[in-house]
């Protein structure tokens, strides 16, 4: 079924902006949430974003106002327009899913990721 593939990552200046895209496989096409994640140096991985089928959002406190997650279905393609860049925000960017419930959100397994978007914000 393949991997997502993540592209639109750069080296920009802390305010700019930036729009990443993810080509979905066909095994991430009907998931309820498609997300974002990402991961500094020495830092885990963490899920910033989500795209549920019915349209709601979850944004991590910390993008919460400056990332904007949408997608275009008929493309297969997630987006995340990152506006108002800090130098915080540097790290590798990834998509796919995310299995959420009452305990929480969960991370789909090692071998389903892509290879991510690196994307580094200097001040």
């Amino acid at each position: 079924q393949g991997q997502p593939v993540e592209i639109g990552g750069g080296l920009v200046h802390s305010g700019d902006s930036l729009r990443l895209s993810c080509t979905v496989p066909g095994s991430l096409i009907n998931v309820e949430r498609k997300a974002w994640y990402r991961q500094a140096p020495e830092r885990q991985r963490e899920l910033i974003a989500y795209l549920h089928k019915d349209g709601s959002t979850y944004y991590a406190d910390s993008i919460k106002g400056r990332f904007t997650i949408s997608r275009d279905n008929a493309k297969g393609v997630v987006y995340l327009q990152m506006d108002s860049l800090k130098t915080e925000d540097s790290a590798v960017y990834y998509c796919n899913a995310a299995y959420c419930s009452d305990r929480g959100c969960f991370a789909p397994p090692l071998d389903s990721w892509g290879q991510g978007t690196q994307v580094t914000v200097s001040s």
